[in-house]
């Protein structure tokens, strides 16, 4: 069977906007998945552009379409964001008259972030599931979530966590300080706990857009960096994982996304070498404390105490351990260990 992935792109070139799925579309690529684009270009607001991007969209569909043979393996990234014209009838025509075979890499879930659009993101799971052989979904709490929406289990590949893809990686350990590194979006409207660090007794190294906060003794902000950079300037401490509106538990849309989510972050910060401290009530809670790459806390307040516990004989075990997912993470091995059990599964479906 041949592989084809359809990929959203920005603009004219193979850029796909966010580094997880740039990094799926490299990591299919090297196992033999050709890529046909989808352009996102002129995402403007008003009715011309809007006119002008849904043609696009339908030569796009139309050419995928055209390109791809019959009874081959199409992999799609899910959820496609926006509307676009014919890309629904041509993902149809594709399975039921070119009896092609669906794979579907999960990154998202709008249900579980309740963040608006319900409807449109509804319908968009909805499809979503109906065209699908595989899936490849986060962790086991939203593989759990998903046979609940009655998705047949079998067809369902847990990932574990997003690669972090890095061609120049070299392993390099990072230095014993009892330091907390948050690297990400720093929009106290997105994350209302970070106005409250102040109130936590540890150093923080921030690093991302949309800093707005007073600089205070315990906060140190390091400006934004291109994710291909960060990792480099990651070479001590702890990284956070953590959501939401308080320093005492992750809540709120984005906060409680963390109890089925991989989120991305924990990926930087384990592709960096860094070992982490991580909410105890996210899904991801299971893989740090299984591969003991880590800490989990119910509350920012624990962090105090830990870090005064802490050796550097202690920190120095947790690195090694992080060094050796490191490896897995920057050489795409989750991603292509699921695509591959995917591969299998169709082949599998195809002979019965």
């Amino acid at each position: 069977m041949k592989k084809y992935q359809i990929a959203e792109i920005a603009g004219e070139q193979a850029h796909a906007g966010t580094k997880a799925t740039e990094d799926v579309i490299r990591i299919a690529q090297k196992m033999g998945f050709q890529p046909l684009y989808v352009r996102m270009n002129d995402m403007k607001d008003g009715a011309v552009h809007k006119m002008n991007r849904q043609i696009l969209f339908a030569k796009d569909w139309s050419a995928a379409y055209r390109n791809i043979t019959p009874e081959s393996i199409v992999l799609l990234q899910h959820p496609f964001h926006y509307p676009q014209l014919t890309r629904e009838r041509k993902l149809l025509k594709l399975k039921n008259e070119k009896k092609c075979r669906f794979i579907s890499v999960v990154h998202d879930v709008e249900e579980l972030r309740n963040l608006g659009k319900e409807e449109y993101h509804k319908h968009e799971f909805d499809f979503m599931l109906e065209i699908a052989d595989a899936l490849v979904v986060h962790n086991d709490v939203m593989r759990d979530f998903f046979i609940s929406k009655g998705v047949d289990k079998h067809k369902l590949i847990v990932l574990g966590i997003f690669d972090y893809l890095r061609d120049d990686y070299s392993r390099k350990l990072p230095g014993f300080e009892k330091s907390i590194t948050i690297a990400g979006n720093l929009d106290v409207k997105k994350s209302a706990y970070l106005s409250q660090l102040g109130k936590v007794d540890c150093r923080f190294h921030l690093y991302g857009p949309n800093f707005s906060l007073h600089q205070s003794e315990n906060i140190d902000y390091r400006g934004v960096l291109p994710p291909d950079q960060i990792p480099y300037v990651l070479t001590s401490g702890f990284g956070l994982i953590w959501d939401g509106d308080t320093i005492e538990t992750c809540n709120g849309g984005f906060g409680g996304y963390l109890r089925y989510n991989n989120p991305h972050k924990l990926s930087l910060y384990l592709s960096a070498g860094l070992p982490v401290i991580i909410w105890k009530g996210a899904a991801e809670a299971k893989f740090v404390e299984e591969n003991r790459v880590g800490l989990t806390v119910s509350s920012l307040y624990d962090i105090p105490t830990l870090l005064a516990e802490m050796t550097e004989e202690k920190y120095r075990d947790i690195v090694q351990n992080v060094s050796k997912i490191a490896k897995k993470l920057v050489g795409g091995e989750y991603m292509n260990r699921s695509l591959d059990r995917a591969i299998e599964l169709i082949d599998h479906e195809n002979k019965n």
